[in-house]
């Protein structure tokens, strides 16, 4: 066991070579490693070394970043070098090293960016935790975005890495400060914010100055590799995210068997905010995924499922169970399983358990009056109830499945009737 706890505290040496080189026929991408010259965590002696290790301990990584080459194929340009976000963090950028970084926590960042780079022109926060969205909201200040966001699901939060769409000020700081976090990321840090940081002495503080540009991100595809276990290589071009306004949602009609259907109510314009935010996030979410969202805000957050209705309910339980966790903490400042254990010990009141359980049930965990959005279609209407009966009020999907009839059917039902879109775009991640 020992030996097991060492491996995680070892930084690697990797073998990769310092440039790769990629042919794309005649066409060619040079990328260079990014290493950095850092002091070991351990020893304080300054070593020259990239990632800490992959996606566990004993695997060898390496970071790249496009160096040179133009690609294009098709009626398709790749983006250039000279653009680099988290391949172009450099010692200077490490206002904190913290534990040197490895894999996960660069991959963290960088698929917050994914999802900021739709949200940057307000202020933003959104939470990551092994590669998925924990947590992401909207704020007037960007200490109310922060806490938002990890209100949403403070037991996930816990290790979690977080990007910021704007420089941190202090406020914002200082409720960082209540918690463990692995990685922090922000276009800058405002005076006396590294003070308060610095108290963490493992949290890794990043600065990305690029992320005040993000929104030009928004359609520069790049190439996305998937390794076969064979050794082989898929290739394809990035996703990109039609949704930019309301009128590229178009509401739900469906023909079946030579009738249509239509949606009875169209979305206000606050319900066409959350479709839009929360579709915008869903590009960030892992396949099979279904999100609540409200107020610019996830409220329940389900990913990674083999069928729709499935994630549809655990993204309910999730909502439920951190709008219970999120009550407690902000009445008693204890989690709600620790409430729980101490009621059943007889060290309080069992009311103040009652009094939470019963308003998260009357709020439906906070789904009550939210918009639900799913990667791609429901193939049956069974997934659209699972959040019309948790009182959500729309629905923003891909639409195309041969019985889109009885999701309109379902949702003009309702009492009171649940409005529709379509995005006309699936937004599966693998």
């Amino acid at each position: 066991m020992e030996d097991y706890k060492k491996a995680y505290r070892t930084i690697m040496d990797d073998h990769f070579p310092g440039e790769l080189v990629i042919k794309f026929g005649d066409q060619v991408l040079v990328y260079r490693k990014r290493t950095w010259k850092i002091p070991d965590e351990r020893t304080e002696e300054l070593i020259e070394k990239g990632l800490r290790y992959g996606e566990n301990p004993g695997q060898e990584a390496a970071l790249y970043e496009l160096v040179n080459g133009n690609l294009v194929l098709g009626d398709c340009k790749f983006i250039e070098p000279g653009n680099g976000l988290v391949s172009a963090i450099t010692e200077d950028d490490m206002l904190q090293v913290g534990k040197h970084p490895g894999k996960i926590n660069m991959t963290d960042v960088d698929n917050a960016l994914n999802i900021l780079k739709f949200l940057s022109e307000r202020v933003a926060a959104c939470i990551m935790k092994h590669n998925n969205p924990c947590g992401v909201a909207y704020g007037e200040t960007l200490a109310e975005a922060y806490n938002r966001a990890n209100m949403v699901d403070r037991i996930a939060a816990f290790g979690g890495c977080v990007a910021f769409s704007h420089p941190v000020d202090k406020e914002t700081a200082e409720l960082m400060g209540q918690n463990y976090l692995e990685v922090v990321a922000a276009p800058d840090y405002e005076e006396g914010t590294m003070e308060i940081l610095r108290k963490r002495k493992n949290l890794r503080v990043i600065k990305i100055g690029r992320i005040e540009g993000l929104q030009r991100y928004r359609t520069a595809r790049f190439i996305d590799f998937k390794s076969l276990i064979d050794g082989g290589i898929i290739v394809q071009q990035s996703p990109l995210n039609v949704v930019s306004s309301k009128e590229d949602l178009k509401p739900a009609v469906a023909f079946y068997q030579g009738e249509e259907y239509r949606i009875a109510r169209l979305p206000t314009e606050k319900e066409y905010e959350d479709m839009i935010f929360g579709w915008c996030v869903e590009q960030g979410v892992t396949s099979n995924s279904v999100l609540y969202v409200k107020d610019g805000a996830t409220v329940g957050i389900g990913t990674g499922e083999q069928d729709r209705v499935g994630v549809a309910e655990i993204a309910v339980f999730k909502a439920y169970t951190k709008y219970a966790d999120a009550l407690c903490f902000q009445r008693y400042e204890i989690p709600y399983k620790v409430l729980g254990r101490e009621i059943e010990e007889g060290g309080r009141d069992p009311v103040q358990k009652e009094e939470i359980d019963n308003q998260v049930r009357e709020e439906r965990g906070g789904i009550k009056g939210a918009i639900m959005v799913s990667d791609a279609f429901f193939p049956f209407r069974d997934g659209v109830d699972v959040g019309i009966k948790e009182g959500i009020m729309g629905i923003v999907q891909p639409g195309g499945s041969e019985r889109d009839f009885e999701s309109i059917e379902a949702c003009n039902e309702a009492g009171p009737p649940v409005t529709m879109v379509f995005t006309g775009q699936r937004a599966f991640r693998h």
